[in-house]
């Protein structure tokens, strides 16, 4: 169908509910999708009624925009259109055309009036056009769970008239709920606690910590892998690599094996926090889950949480490990994160670690240790990676 117009038709969920922030809200939608595809053959992005279309400049660069809308946040779900002009006869017309090559017994007719000065309401050209369809093709009509649902918007100017819906990931444009900081581990957890974020409007910057050279660089590596992979949905980010060794090693020398693993995990805080603040995020992101294990009670989340001033949030808190697994599998990340490494978080940890920390015994262990000066060598060692989608850094088609 060369001589009909193209568009994928986006719509979303949560943005038409957002009163007077929806302006914004799509103005970010819009921008996202204009970077996701760029040099995929989009022509235009453009706004209509709680919908964005992107105009296509052919039917074959369809397969490669569809899978990049699909990792888009807050797309609920969107279609591939065809424009017609805004005449029934012409529709119906064009309706053989439209529907060669699907084979179906049973359809419904979707229609929505956008525009509301067309003489004919919804349900009118339901009816007028379902009995059309069915005498060509001898279908019958079925509301519920029909073989083909044919949509027909009402726009002012022309029809658009689509048939397959997509499927994608709904949430919040990414950007529009601030900067959050994500511990990044090169496990299954941290990566899934990050997509949550980002599905949730956030931008974010990954800190991981490693101990090379006590340990070769094969959780480096992995973490840069998985950041390659979530900035598919937001097109850029930055990962800083930070050295933990050193600080594990004066803990070592000063704290008994059992309050070890808190002693790291609230350094790894500070380091978190102070990276946080000079990108301007305003949250720190663990992956942790509660009682999944040892330094993950609630009485040891109280104690790291009590080394840093900014709100630590784990949207996986409540979330069993099967349940974890499950995301990472569907969102991509679970192949990558079940590499072999060797991880900070498993180097001269204890057969026995404390599960309920004592805060006045952790602070009195910090006593002996120069935490400043430590966090300021660790921050001053810092290693930084920029990452950009390949899709974002595309050249124009």
């Amino acid at each position: 169908m060369e001589d009909l117009k193209l568009h994928a038709i986006v719509k979303t969920h949560e943005l038409a509910l957002k009163g007077k922030n929806r302006p914004w809200f799509m103005r970010k939608l819009i921008e996202n999708l204009r970077t996701a595809t760029k040099g995929a053959g989009v022509e235009r992005v453009w706004q209509g009624q709680l919908m964005v279309g992107l105009t296509l400049s052919d039917e074959e660069c369809w397969p490669e925009v569809k899978s990049r809308i699909k990792e888009v946040f807050g797309v609920a779900k969107f279609y591939k259109a065809y424009d017609l002009p805004r005449d029934l006869d012409g529709l119906k017309a064009r309706m053989p055309q439209l529907l060669e090559g699907r084979s179906f017994e049973t359809f419904r007719i979707t229609t929505n009036r956008a525009d509301k000065r067309f003489p004919m309401n919804s349900e009118e050209v339901n009816r007028d056009l379902g009995a059309f369809v069915k005498d060509l093709t001898g279908a019958q009509v079925k509301l519920k769970d029909p073989d083909i649902c044919i949509y027909v918007d009402i726009q002012p100017k022309s029809f658009l008239v689509y048939f397959d819906e997509v499927k994608a990931h709904g949430g919040l444009p990414v950007g529009v709920s601030g900067k959050v900081a994500v511990m990044l581990s090169g496990g299954i957890d941290s990566p899934v606690a990050a997509w949550q974020m980002m599905k949730r409007g956030c931008q974010a910057m990954f800190v991981h910590f490693h101990s090379y050279p006590l340990v070769d660089r094969t959780s480096m590596e992995k973490a840069a892998d998985l950041v390659q992979h979530l900035t598919r949905h937001q097109y850029e980010s930055n990962l800083y690599l930070a050295p933990l060794a050193e600080i594990q090693k004066k803990i070592i020398l000063s704290a008994p094996p059992s309050y070890r693993v808190v002693l790291y995990r609230r350094f790894m805080v500070r380091i978190t926090e102070a990276l946080a603040k000079r990108n301007r995020a305003k949250a720190i992101i663990t992956g942790e889950s509660c009682g999944q294990v040892a330094s993950q009670t609630l009485e040891n989340i109280a104690v790291v949480d009590q080394s840093a001033d900014m709100p630590i949030l784990r949207p996986l808190i409540g979330s069993n490990k099967e349940e974890i697994v499950n995301m990472a599998r569907d969102i991509g990340t679970f192949t990558t994160s079940i590499l072999p490494d060797q991880d900070c978080c498993t180097l001269f940890v204890p057969k026995h670690p404390e599960t309920k920390a004592d805060l006045d015994t952790v602070l009195r262990l910090e006593e002996v240790l120069s935490v400043d000066e430590m966090v300021r060598d660790a921050l001053e060692n810092t290693e930084r990676r920029h990452f950009a989608s390949p899709e974002a850094a595309a050249p124009a088609r």
